[in-house]
Order: C-alpha cells, then structure tokens, then sequence
C-alpha cells in the first residue's frame, strides 16, 4: 500500500483549488461531481499521485456536511491505495479496528472505497482506495 490522496473538507472547492494550485505549483488533475459532493483532486506528486481531494458538499446532508458542520473545514480522511480493498478490509478487522464500510463501495475517480472508523485509528478517518 502506498499514500494515495488526504482528502480536505472545505465550503468552496474551486476557490481552495485554485489556491493549492498555485502554492504547491500544480494543477487539476481530476473533477467531479460525485454523492452530492464538488469533487477536486490536484496531483501533489510525479504525475500519478499522491493527491489532495477537495471535498465541497452539495447539499446539506451527508458525511462531508455534517464534518464541515461540526468540525469545519480542514482534513477529513487520509487514503491508501491498494489492490484490494476488500482484503484490506478484512485485514483491518483481524486486527480489531471498528470499519465504518463492512465491503468496498463505489467511490470518486471510479475506485471501490471502504472506510476505517476514526475512534479505531487514532482519531483519523482512514479510506482504502481500490485502483
């Protein structure tokens, strides 16, 4: 497994975009919109990633609303990549972690994603990223 995005929470993707843009030299790699969410991810690394993914809910429900709701903006999840998210799931599990997704989901980009609970990870929402 490999860092693959963090991913941010903020009220305006396009304007955080266009920051991160500029300071980290770097441009949109991937847009979407995606579960009622404004989807950004600009490429931090050699071309394939590592990315930051800007995440500007569209509605007021959901899991991105209610962190902005209750936590405001700033990190929301940090994300590694691997070859199967549902080994990684059944893994974290063996291990005791509490999994917020008992099987992988569809996600951004067209990955599967599955989720570890923050209260099991030290306090970090953890995503698997099947690719």
């Amino acid at each position: 497994m490999h860092l693959d995005h963090v991913g941010v929470a903020t009220d305006d993707a396009a304007d955080l975009a266009a920051l991160f843009a500029d300071l980290f030299d770097t441009e949109i790699a991937h847009e979407e919109a995606f579960d009622g969410l404004h989807v950004v991810f600009l490429d931090v690394g050699d071309g394939d990633g590592p990315y930051l993914e800007l995440l500007e809910p569209q509605t007021e429900e959901g899991a991105v609303a209610g962190f902005l709701e209750r936590e405001g903006p700033g990190l929301h999840h940090v994300a590694v990549a691997t070859d199967d998210a549902a080994a990684a799931l059944a893994g974290a599990e063996a291990l005791g972690l509490e999994l917020v997704d008992e099987e992988p989901r569809p996600g951004a980009w067209g990955h599967d994603v599955a989720f570890l609970h923050p209260g099991s990870t030290g306090g970090v929402l953890v995503e698997f990223v099947e690719h």
